[in-house]
């Protein structure tokens, strides 16, 4: 079955599209804010908080970027329409980071005022190592404006122990991540491109860090065994519940996201919806070799 996977996920750019919007249902809330919102009032109505992120990544020019912006804030205005129970999750480069940092953090800006306005906050994902500082410069900048904005971080990345410090010492709000992107092996911590279960230490050290230093942080993994790692620190620390929360993706690992739930734990579910279904469903397939055999496994008829 692992041989499968592998050449299943070789094979990815041939799947054919069709197959892939079928697969993607599961792991997207559709491709507009209606809905994701149906998708968001039934995962509110089980118990679990969202983050909702619109796809896309980086844009090709700056009205593009306004576009974004404004979509976001529409987003925000709907989950208090709503009354949902939803924060947002935005990518710099959606907003112009790579085409002009000053008016990607105005843009940036905007959404966190309009995120104030309606007592929500936002969370600034982390890109390619291109963008990893830019980003940081953009969430100390926004961070000067107003407290409602945190900021993801990657453990496979070698840099993160410097970067964490003075984000801990700030009571910075964290999300820690292992990372997806891929990385000149120069830029990761060892033996992560070959095996993601080296990144494990370093995950463990980075949610350790926000323990320690008070940060919340939402640890954003489907590993059940750096999950049972983290829950037996919490257990043993007297960690509060409240100074933290697990983080998946929609769709994926569900049996293990309800188990976290009925023991007491709050679950964040990341609702990504929007056109850009495709590039995101084909990431999350490279992500995930296990999804990737299962379409295999359907083209051949097995």
């Amino acid at each position: 079955m692992q041989l499968l996977n592998t050449l299943a996920m070789r094979a990815i750019p041939w799947i054919p599209r069709a197959l892939v919007h079928k697969i993607s249902r599961r792991y997207i809330a559709g491709s507009n804010l209606g809905q994701a919102r149906v998708r968001v009032q039934q995962l509110n109505a089980q118990g679990f908080p969202v983050t909702l992120d619109i796809l896309g990544e980086a844009v090709s020019s700056l009205p593009q970027a306004q576009a974004t912006a404004d979509a976001y804030i529409e987003l925000l205005g709907a989950i208090a329409a709503h009354g949902l129970q939803a924060n947002i999750s935005i990518k710099p480069t959606a907003l112009g980071l790579l085409l002009d940092a000053a008016q990607c953090e105005h843009l940036a800006g905007s959404v966190l005022d309009a995120a104030a306005r309606h007592h929500n906050s936002i969370c600034i994902d982390m890109e390619d190592v291109r963008c990893t500082q830019k980003e940081i410069a953009l969430f100390n900048g926004l961070r000067a404006r107003s407290t409602g904005a945190g900021l993801a971080l990657q453990a496979y990345l070698q840099r993160t122990y410097e970067d964490i410090e003075p984000l801990v010492e700030q009571g910075c709000t964290l999300r820690i991540c292992k990372g997806i992107y891929v990385e000149d092996h120069a830029h990761l911590v060892a033996n992560a491109w070959s095996d993601r279960r080296a990144i494990n230490g370093h995950f463990l050290n980075h949610v350790t860090r926000c323990f320690e230093a008070g940060s919340f942080v939402g640890i954003a993994t489907h590993d059940a065994g750096l999950i049972g790692q983290i829950i037996e620190m919490v257990r043993c620390r007297g960690i509060d519940h409240t100074r933290f929360e697990f983080q998946m993706l929609l769709g994926v690992c569900e049996p293990l996201r309800d188990r976290l739930r009925q023991m007491g734990f709050t679950v964040r579910i990341y609702v990504p919806f929007g056109e850009d279904w495709y590039g995101y469903s084909t990431r999350r397939l490279t992500e995930n070799p296990r999804i990737a055999g299962y379409v295999a496994k359907a083209l051949i008829g097995l």
